[in-house]
């Protein structure tokens, strides 16, 4: 990827990291994206992607310094997790927001340059919560599943412009979120997963590299689950 510019958006977590490293690693100058936690990068970029203005100022950012855009992840993502009879307006719209609204206004943003160009990769991270659901996150599991479509429709309408758009969606992986959940709960998760164990931020980030890479010119509109063989 020597030559090409890629954007990763939320890359101060565990998975973008890991993501914007792998890309460096094949030779790709990376803009990685934060909200609140800067990675120590020399280009990172602060901006909000659940508003216009944000993504917007990333993708301009990206043009500015390096005249092209070649790769969009659309990483960036928060959980607001409660039953759904209990979950607020303001928790179901934040997580709507930056998890299906930004990776919009990042790819609409994206795709100026990169249908110009004719040439460009857009990799969406979904979850196997769009998949399959999950108790407590009514508003992530709709978000993630709305990724979904969004990568298949944006996948057709760019495709005959050398554009191609793929979602990963991965299982269970080490975050702050897994962290956070009882040991006891762990176990039993891992016991509905063939594999029997969690994935790493490593593994998600080779398939995404590789979907953002020459060699997946041919496929688009797929979505890849990273699960260890639990959907």
């Amino acid at each position: 990827m020597s030559g090409r510019v890629a954007v990763v958006t939320g890359a101060s977590g565990a998975l973008g990291t890991a993501t914007a490293t792998r890309l460096q690693e094949m030779g790709a100058t990376v803009v990685r994206n934060y909200h609140h936690t800067q990675p120590q990068d020399d280009h990172a970029f602060q901006a909000d992607v659940s508003t216009a203005e944000g993504a917007q100022a990333l993708i301009g950012f990206a043009i500015k310094e390096w005249g092209r855009l070649d790769v969009l992840v659309n990483n960036a993502g928060i959980t607001r997790d409660a039953l759904a009879v209990r979950m607020s307006e303001d928790d179901w719209d934040a997580v709507l927001d930056t998890n299906l609204k930004g990776a919009f206004l990042c790819a609409r943003a994206a795709l100026r340059p990169m249908l110009r160009a004719r040439w460009g990769r857009i990799v969406n991270v979904s979850s196997i919560a769009g998949i399959m659901g999950n108790p407590g996150q009514a508003n992530y599991s709709s978000a993630k599943a709305g990724l979904i479509g969004l990568t298949k429709s944006l996948a057709r309408e760019v495709a005959s412009r050398n554009v191609t758009v793929n979602a990963v969606a991965p299982g269970y992986v080490p975050s702050a979120i897994w962290d956070g959940v009882p040991e006891g709960a762990k176990q039993a998760i891992l016991q509905q997963v063939p594999m029997g164990r969690t994935g790493t931020p490593e593994e998600v980030a080779a398939a995404i590299a590789f979907l953002a890479s020459e060699e997946a010119g041919y496929i688009t509109g797929q979505v890849l689950a990273i699960d260890g063989g639990l959907t």
